[in-house]
């Protein structure tokens, strides 16, 4: 039977999920399927390769033109090392806010879509809202472009996506793109009182991870062009967050492995900065040969995500800015789904709940004030859409 739940209360059952993108999803996939069923919606579930991972999205309302996408991603980043005062995978409500891993990225948005859509059927739309949640936003955004393509074969064309993504409900015309390549760096092992007679992979890494500070002290001695002043910051960074490599500290490391992160503005290429990235690979790799030619670069693309643009006929901006009453200038340095919506022909903003400085940290909250302000905003959408 369907049961209408708060968003809040929808909340709950998401965090419970620990849906961190090393595992699976498909616990919170089945709930969400099982509620929107409740309520005679019909979805679409659409598996990852090996079938441990699902988007799901559905459709209310007309199947006709000019319908608003709903997006969010189901799955979050680990919670091990961070400071955590409450359970991650149970949502505390404390002095106004709730708490877990989550909340804020981004389950609190698809939990307020999910509590409306008894709303939404009982409206009488005369546009679709269509519901789309994705897998694997968090390592590279690997979900939403086959999902995309189904939403585009099984309905009427959307006039407008908004990307729910912690905004605090303003609107997010430009974000920057984003590519990332692993590195495995082999090199030749020998006791490291004999160093030069062997290649030390980590000591190899450190170079390519000392170009990429270098290309940040480059990138930020720049004056920002137009398309760069909005975002902070204003140019192209460079980013390792993990590394690991080596066997003792006496031996010449054989192996070490890396990922490097770019956040590129728009206006720059993505392609093009990766492949300046490589080209200086090739010439480490040269330098390890004259020591020992077993040893090897292997830089392996990792994802790539498009940068969010300001568009010509910003549909989805002109509608996101009605609903929430913001007309201001914003951009966002973090990459979102959004631009590969752009980049399959929608027109599409950010806009979403929540504040992005407590996304991925421990104690991760979302207030309770943004989950009212992100219903509103929906409520005013459903209204919107029924005229």
């Amino acid at each position: 039977m369907a049961q209408r739940m708060t968003a809040q209360a929808i909340l709950e059952k998401l965090v419970a999920f620990p849906t961190v993108s090393s595992g699976s999803n498909l616990h919170l996939i089945d709930y969400v399927e099982d509620y929107l069923n409740s309520h005679g919606v019909s979805v679409t579930i659409d598996l990852n390769e090996d079938g441990t991972k699902a988007g799901i999205f559905a459709s209310i309302g007309p199947d006709v033109p000019g319908g608003v996408i709903l997006s969010g991603h189901t799955d979050v980043v680990p919670v091990e090392g961070q400071n955590w005062s409450t359970d991650p995978w149970k949502a505390d409500l404390r002095d106004g806010r709730i708490y877990g891993r989550g909340t804020c990225d981004m389950k609190g948005f698809a939990a307020i879509i999910l509590a409306c859509v008894p709303e939404m059927i009982a409206a009488g739309l005369q546009r679709p809202i269509q519901i789309a949640l994705t897998r694997d936003e968090e390592i590279g955004c690997l979900g939403a472009p086959p999902l995309i393509n189904k939403i585009r074969q099984s309905y009427a064309p959307a006039s407008s996506v908004i990307v729910g993504e912690p905004t605090m409900m303003k609107v997010v015309t430009g974000h920057k793109g984003s590519t990332g390549v692993t590195v495995h760096v082999r090199g030749f092992e020998v006791h490291s009182s004999m160093l030069h007679k062997g290649v030390s992979a980590i000591m190899i890494a450190s170079r390519l991870v000392d170009w990429a500070n270098a290309m940040n002290s480059e990138n930020s001695a720049k004056p920002p062009g137009d398309l760069a002043a909005g975002f902070d910051p204003p140019w192209t960074s460079l980013h390792v967050g993990m590394i690991s490599g080596g066997t003792a500290h006496n031996i010449t490391a054989g192996d070490c492995s890396f990922g490097l992160e770019i956040r590129c503005i728009p206006g720059e290429s993505i392609e093009s900065w990766k492949q300046r990235f490589l080209e200086y690979v090739r010439a480490t790799e040269r330098d390890m040969h004259e020591v020992n030619s077993s040893t090897a670069i292997h830089a392996t693309p990792w994802f790539d995500v498009p940068p969010l643009k300001p568009e010509n006929d910003p549909v989805a901006e002109s509608l996101a800015r009605r609903l929430t009453g913001d007309n201001g200038n914003h951009r966002v340095s973090y990459a979102t789904e959004a631009g590969q919506f752009q980049e399959a022909g929608y027109s599409v903003v950010v806009c979403g709940p929540g504040h992005i400085d407590q996304a991925h940290q421990g104690d991760e909250f979302i207030s309770v004030q943004q989950i009212e302000a992100g219903t509103e905003f929906v409520r005013r959408l459903i209204n919107e859409l029924s005229n």
